[in-house]
């Protein structure tokens, strides 16, 4: 017999039991209205993927209008030459025919692997790149290492292009001219045809992914608490004249015979000229200071901040030169990496002490190098498909890398840890820090520009719509106020955005979109890299059409254009105490320039 009562206990446990069903009826309640929230987003991805294949039908249908449209135009061009006699009439765009008397042997391809540049650099179409090249049987083959191209990384590679007709490439699938009589480089080709979705894979993205350009849940932002301070440099009004050149300015000055031009508009030496802008007041003169052969394509160009030194990133190796002398004073070369293929240097970027070099390549790492030591201080390991663009902030720690993956991620090389990842739906092919470390921004395929903040990983803006690019963006650069940001795209423009004032105190208060200040149009090939100068007076731009140029972010106006370069220019950069500006361009060449202003 037991010593303790159990008097009411069959009580309790009834009530018990009681408890315990209304506990599972409120259970199952909770899991049919959780069955039927699914329902309804299972239903809103289907729609969307409903949705994403309507367009990507319509960009089909789209893609053979074009080439039907460029096959017709081909051919209506045939026959009014064959009417006329068989002379090319200037009047009518189209491809410069191989073996005439004044035309040379095409400039060397710029085949850079498997990534999304390839195809903008040989010319294969326009946003997206990365197609494989259209072979040519009339093109000789240059001096220097071949490289293959295969198709771009996954994520990025769409249906192929249609054929080109039967008798000819697409305009922008055909090299320049060669030389004049004079010596210099032909003009290129001149063509109404942008290049457009047209020639670009469309990418799909996964099945039920996002609709909207996502952030992913920052990471502790383990750098400095203050930013540095930064000198606060003069902003040109943009307001101060109109945005756009009158109809007497001209700024396609690469359209001009410079063998026509008057003396006083041109500077020609025996590899290089410039153009001056004859409709604008002349600022500025330019000279070549050095010239840096490289064995392979040079992919990126950048001074260190005290402005001795200007790195170059090519195959295998980044190298440093002495910008006084011109010598070749440090090879940086990772002697543990796969090179048994090829291995660009996308990107490089010094550290604001000039201790570290920093480069982004295309086996997915970015490594810091001790350059003193010549060793490697940090490895990040992270992205999962090329990295194309690189920058150090000016608090000495942070590093920002944009991929074709997708994705812009911020380092820290005192922790040696990735701070902060960003996601957005294409490719990113440019990333650039404010000047006091606040904000990122990156470039896109898909034609806009956004910019975080880099504490919190807010996106702040994003710089697209009608007054925005119409193509994939390739270069962004922020003024020396940071107030500022300029873009250059492969629609041949560069545009000056005015961001939107800081939201201090506002917790993610949502992208806000900048306002568009100055289109500057004169370019006549995909613009490839921008800069400005660290006065803020000039806007500098690299292009496809081999040309360099300088303009005036007040009005708009080019102030000259440079040609000294065999093929595409791939990188500018301005040396951040002034006075010279350095150039990379597919040619296996890097230039060291001086620019001055006159009176």
């Amino acid at each position: 017999m037991s010593m303790y009562p159990h008097r009411g206990l069959p009580q309790n446990a009834a009530r018990l039991n009681e408890l315990l069903d209304q506990i599972r009826t409120e259970f199952d309640n909770q899991v049919r209205i959780n069955e039927g929230y699914e329902q309804q987003i299972q239903q809103q991805v289907q729609e969307a993927q409903l949705i994403r294949e309507k367009v990507y039908t319509l960009e089909q249908q789209h893609i053979n209008i074009k080439a039907k449209y460029e096959e017709e135009v081909v051919l209506l061009r045939r026959q009014l030459e064959a009417a006329r006699g068989g002379a090319p009439q200037p009047a009518i765009p189209g491809p410069p025919q191989h073996g005439g008397p004044s035309a040379g042997p095409p400039p060397p391809s710029i085949g850079m692997g498997n990534n999304l540049f390839s195809g903008i650099m040989t010319g294969q179409g326009g946003q997206g790149g990365g197609l494989p090249p259209q072979p040519n049987p009339q093109d000789q083959a240059p001096p220097g290492p071949q490289h293959q191209m295969p198709q771009p990384p996954p994520g990025l590679q769409g249906p192929p292009p249609p054929p080109p007709p039967p008798a000819a490439q697409p305009p922008f699938q055909q090299p320049y001219q060669g030389p004049a009589p004079n010596g210099f480089p032909g003009q290129p080709p001149q063509s109404t045809a942008s290049p457009g979705p047209g020639k670009r894979g469309i990418g799909r993205p996964p099945a039920g992914g996002p609709a909207t350009p996502q952030i992913n849940t920052p990471m502790p932002y383990a750098g400095p608490g203050a930013s540095p301070q930064v000198a606060n440099h003069p902003t040109p009004d943009h307001r101060a004249l109109p945005p756009h050149p009158g109809p007497m300015v001209n700024n396609a000055l690469g359209d001009l015979d410079v063998e026509r031009l008057p003396a006083h508009v041109k500077k020609t030496r025996d590899d290089w000229f410039v153009i001056f802008n004859q409709h604008v007041p002349r600022m500025l003169d330019v000279d070549l200071v050095h010239t840096l052969n490289h064995e392979s394509v040079v992919c990126c160009v950048r001074f260190s901040h005290d402005g001795k030194y200007v790195a170059t990133g090519c195959n295998r190796s980044a190298q440093i030169y002495d910008v006084a002398t011109g010598e070749k004073v440090c090879v940086l070369q990772d002697e543990t990496a796969d090179i048994s293929g090829d291995l660009y240097i996308r990107s490089v970027c010094f550290s604001p002490d000039g201790k570290y070099l920093a480069t982004g390549a295309e086996d997915k790492l970015i490594r810091v190098w001790d350059i003193a030591a010549r060793t490697i201080r940090n490895t990040f390991a992270g992205h999962e498909q090329d990295i194309y663009s690189l920058d150090f902030a000016r608090d000495g720690r942070t590093i920002a890398s944009g991929s074709g993956d997708r994705t812009v991620r911020l380092w820290d090389i005192e922790q040696g840890t990735n701070m902060l990842t960003l996601s957005i739906e294409d490719g990113v092919t440019t990333v650039a820090i404010s000047p006091d470390t606040k904000y990122v921004a990156a470039g896109s395929l898909d034609k806009s520009v956004r910019v975080w903040d880099i504490h919190q990983g807010y996106l702040l803006e994003r710089l697209e719509g009608p007054e925005g690019h119409k193509d994939s963006v390739y270069s962004v650069a922020f003024s020396p106020n940071g107030k500022d940001l300029v873009s250059g795209s492969l629609d041949k423009t560069i545009k000056m955005w005015e961001l939107s004032t800081p939201r201090g105190g506002v917790q993610n208060p949502g992208p806000k979109g900048g306002r568009c200040v100055k289109t500057f149009e004169g370019h006549r090939d995909f613009v490839l890299s921008v800069a400005l100068t660290p006065d803020a007076n000039w806007v500098m731009s690299g292009s496809k059409d081999r040309g360099v140029q300088f303009w005036d972010p007040r009005t708009g106006f080019t102030q000259l254009m440079l040609q000294g370069h065999k093929n595409s220019v791939i990188s500018v950069a301005p040396s951040p105490t002034g006075g010279y500006f350095a150039t990379g361009s597919g040619d296996m060449r890097a230039r060291i320039w001086s620019y001055r202003s006159i009176s």
